[in-house]
């Protein structure tokens, strides 16, 4: 049976990571205390309890578990060039998607209940796409450390409590940046940016029951407009004082983020040298595709 999108064979991160979350990475990683507050959340807590917890409390998808949401991220993986990572799904009311990616353990995703109740299954797959752009981005580290100090905020020492609040601010702002990579996998994996803004504005004000009813061309003139009006400087300090102490970018931004770069010739050139390395391996094995 033929593809349906573009496989992108030897696609690196740097091909589509975008420029934010490279700054934000590199000033992170010259975070004094990094290391010791890292020590101290995962000798208090442990990334085993997440894995343990996760696997007693979800479904672990499969072809004999929920085949077709299996297959929505074969074809992601195969797009992304990327091996696959376990994906389980968990009975939750809040829509919400997370990765979590251990040392010497198989990265797994979970999506919850509630958001593929949501979606349709080119959304879900869109979900999917973007979890994989964390992994694809090796973001696990940081993701790991993040959930840990919202987690473990609490339970740590008077000294790992007091890093851990001068590290948050700047590690809330280096997973919004990231948001903005695995908004673009999510398009390479889907190859469709209305796909990718739906699911963004199902997120903003879905429900089941509101969704069919949504106009996406209306949501992406909101998204426009909230871009220009914020351009201005009080815009954004405005803008920043919203997003400070946000996990994600404001979906509107994320739509627009990801409307621009659709159109840009990084993201068609992406496009094209897949074309063109997926014809040359599917020639190579005596193949025929018709583009």
């Amino acid at each position: 049976m033929a593809f349906p999108k573009t496989p992108l064979i030897g696609l690196k991160a740097d091909g589509f990571r975008h420029p934010l979350d490279l700054e934000a990475t590199q000033s992170l990683k010259q975070l004094p205390g990094l290391d010791l507050i890292v020590r101290q959340l995962l000798g208090s807590i442990g990334e085993q309890f997440f894995y343990l917890d996760n696997i007693a409390s979800s479904v672990l998808v499969s072809e004999q578990q929920l085949p077709e949401l299996h297959q929505l991220l074969k074809e992601a993986c195969q797009v992304l060039d990327l091996e696959t990572p376990e994906l389980y799904v968990r009975q939750h009311p809040m829509p919400n998607a997370y990765t979590f990616a251990m040392r010497g353990k198989k990265p797994f995703v979970v999506i919850h209940t509630s958001l593929i109740e949501l979606l349709t299954p080119a959304e879900i797959q869109a979900v999917i796409g973007h979890e994989l752009g964390h992994l694809k981005c090796e973001h696990g580290v940081y993701l790991t450390l993040a959930n840990l100090i919202m987690l473990a905020a609490g339970q740590l020492s008077t000294v790992g409590a007091l890093i851990a609040q001068t590290l948050q601010s700047q590690i809330l702002q280096w997973v919004r940046c990231a948001e903005f990579s695995c908004d673009r996998a999510a398009l390479l994996a889907t190859q469709d940016s209305r796909v990718v803004s739906s699911v963004l504005m199902k997120l903003a004000g879905g429900s089941p029951t509101l969704a069919p009813q949504l106009n996406l061309d209306a949501f992406l003139a909101q998204a426009r407009a909230y871009d220009e009006s914020s351009s201005t400087e009080l815009g954004l300090l405005l803008r920043e004082a919203q997003t400070g102490q946000l996990t994600h970018p404001l979906p509107v931004l994320r739509a627009r983020e990801i409307d621009r770069w659709a159109s840009s010739k990084d993201y068609e050139t992406l496009l094209q040298k897949g074309k063109m390395c997926y014809s040359s391996e599917t020639e190579k094995k005596g193949e025929w595709r018709n583009w």
